[in-house]
């Protein structure tokens, strides 16, 4: 069949969220030898998403992916249209009629809540809030968060909950060699937290972080580790049949265990805890967390089992970090049990031409480098459906569209603008990074071009 695409009237894609699954769809149609137009849309002015906004801010050799990043965004077969929101500047509707293919890439912003009495006390709040305050994200960048705890309970044994506890024991010093949002740092600067109980339902074996994170701990210049031996107890059947991950991160957690140096000898203690799960918050009279009441388990065929056996810490500040959830789009099908939307590989069910990458496709799952091949699964079926001719009429392009309407579409080069900016000014700081956080502020920086 002749080739339904060429340079002049190449295949128009449009890509809903510029995080790491998006850019690396992206990438993947520049690789994939048909002629295309690769549109990148982003309700923030700033792209890379997750990568700028979740990862944890002294984490920065992760954040260098951004360096592949921009060069696909660069190509002059991309575009970049920041603080451009879908649903609300441009319609499903003239999205289907302007692109041959959609793919949708917006991960999951939302998060689980616990399902127990005191969730709404004063104090008790998500890692996803959390992690978007101290990243600088508009959305969060003016939320008053209180450090004036000296008990924090973050809820849950995976990388975010690490993450936010790292951060929480961290000194000023420490926390300044990061690219950490400068209101955060300036209010973590006064934090009065000297105990951060990280909780999990289940063993030490059935944890999610990776070893990396966990050695994190022992390195911290301020901060000691305790475990429970009976709480990091594994049978040797178990400790045989566990991976790699879960073998070092118990290595890891008897060397905390056997420290010659107590935690104590520091002025703040990180403690973790398993077999716990949480019953209740408790509040005082002022509607403020005062404690959480958490119910000792133990293990049947790796479920967690209640014992009926219950201890109160004293904590002023309880943080959930207990798993992700995706939010619907407006016009796109949304499984909202699951919080994604439903796909067959990729393929958005019962859409032509609708795709799909990453945590709204599959749930929150994976760190920043799987979304690559998921990217590049969802791709190649774009790419057989383009050549067997079953992708859907496409019309012109759309920026004159949003230009007549007025809409503020800020650039890649308006980003990198942006992005020189936060560099200068980080550099002037001893910093790597000065984050501008706000959206007004964000799009008063922009190219000459």
């Amino acid at each position: 069949m002749p080739d339904i695409y060429t340079p002049e009237q190449p295949l128009r894609a449009a890509i809903i969220g510029s995080g790491p699954s998006g850019i690396f769809a992206a990438e993947a149609l520049l690789r994939s030898g048909l002629p295309v137009q690769v549109d990148v849309f982003d309700r923030l002015p700033t792209p890379y998403g997750l990568v700028r906004y979740g990862v944890a801010p002294d984490h920065l050799t992760i954040k260098s992916v951004t360096k592949g990043f921009e060069k696909t965004l660069s190509d002059e077969r991309v575009r970049f249209f920041g603080n451009v929101e879908f649903g609300r500047d441009v319609t499903y509707e003239e999205m289907r009629a302007h692109y041959a293919a959609l793919i949708y890439t917006v991960g999951a912003s939302s998060d689980r809540r616990l399902g127990i009495p005191g969730e709404d006390l004063t104090g008790n709040l998500s890692a996803t809030e959390f992690v978007a305050w101290y990243n600088g994200h508009p959305d969060a960048a003016a939320r008053d968060i209180d450090l004036s705890a000296r008990g924090v309970a973050v809820v849950g044994v995976g990388n975010v909950a690490l993450d936010v506890s790292r951060i929480l024991a961290k000194t000023p010093g420490e926390l300044h060699a990061s690219d950490i949002a400068p209101h955060a740092l300036e209010a973590l600067e006064q934090n009065q937290v000297t105990d951060i109980h990280i909780l999990g339902r289940r063993g030490a074996a059935q944890a999610k972080f990776t070893t990396k994170e966990l050695r994190e701990f022992g390195e911290l210049s301020s901060a000691g580790v305790t475990v429970r031996p009976e709480e990091i107890e594994v049978s040797e059947e178990d400790e045989a049949a566990a991976d790699n991950t879960v073998k070092k991160n118990l290595e890891v957690l008897r060397e905390f265990r056997d420290a010659p140096t107590p935690a104590t000898a520091k002025p703040r203690q990180v403690h973790l805890r398993f077999l716990v799960s949480p019953a209740e918050i408790l509040g005082d009279d002022q509607g403020r967390v005062r404690a959480i009441r958490l119910e000792r388990n133990r293990l049947e065929n790796g479920n967690a089992v209640g014992t009926g056996e219950f201890e109160e810490l004293p904590v002023q500040m309880v943080i959930r970090s207990v798993g992700y959830l995706g939010q619907p789009l407006p016009g796109v099908p949304f499984d909202e049990r699951r919080g994604v939307i439903p796909n067959q590989g990729g393929r958005v069910e019962g859409r032509t031409g609708e795709y799909t990458a990453g945590w709204i496709k599959r749930g929150p799952s994976g760190v920043v480098g799987t979304n690559r091949k998921c990217a590049a699964d969802t791709v190649a079926l774009l790419i057989e459906d383009a050549q067997s001719g079953r992708l859907p009429q496409q019309s012109g392009d759309i920026a004159p569209l949003l230009a007549s309407r007025g809409t503020d579409v800020y650039s890649f080069h308006d980003w990198r603008t942006l992005d020189a900016h936060e560099q200068s000014e980080g550099q002037s700081r001893g910093r790597p990074r000065h984050k501008v956080v706000h959206r007004e502020h964000m799009l008063s920086h922009r190219s000459s071009r």
